[in-house]
């Protein structure tokens, strides 16, 4: 199901906590709302949606892949700067990222997965995991 993007700052400024199996309908309504919102976003976390749970959905090589409890395992030493926005929010900000991160998740079958990503699809994934910390760009 397609859901409303939240923008309060109070609460996208809240912790995420671990995600379980019984989270599964999250997934799936993230993953909805990510596919209705693919003109102008890329990635998305769990309490965009109102959730504050670890699920992020991002596109990764032309599919949106969602990804449970992620969790960055290794990270290049090599960093740049972006200039993001965030559907949650006006405007851009500047954000330091790694090149290169790998990271290990469950899939929406709750299978253990690990992805190394490069570029901007590193970039998507950093982005939404500092959602869970509360962080906002």
């Amino acid at each position: 199901m397609v859901r409303e993007i939240i923008r309060d700052p109070i609460f996208l400024q809240q912790k995420s906590v671990p995600a379980d199996r019984s989270d599964m309908e999250t997934a799936r309504d993230l993953k909805d709302t990510l596919a209705a919102n693919s003109d102008r976003c890329v990635g998305m976390a769990a309490n965009m949606i109102g959730v504050n749970k670890t699920i992020l959905a991002a596109l990764i090589k032309g599919k949106i892949v969602v990804m449970i409890d992620p969790v960055i395992t290794d990270r290049s030493k090599q960093v740049y700067t972006a200039e993001e926005g965030c559907l949650s929010l006006t405007g851009t900000r500047t954000a330091v990222r790694h090149k290169v991160i790998s990271v290990e998740f469950f899939d929406e079958s709750y299978k253990k997965k690990k992805l190394t990503l490069r570029d901007f699809e590193a970039q998507i994934v950093q982005h939404e995991i500092d959602h869970f910390s509360g962080k906002l760009i």
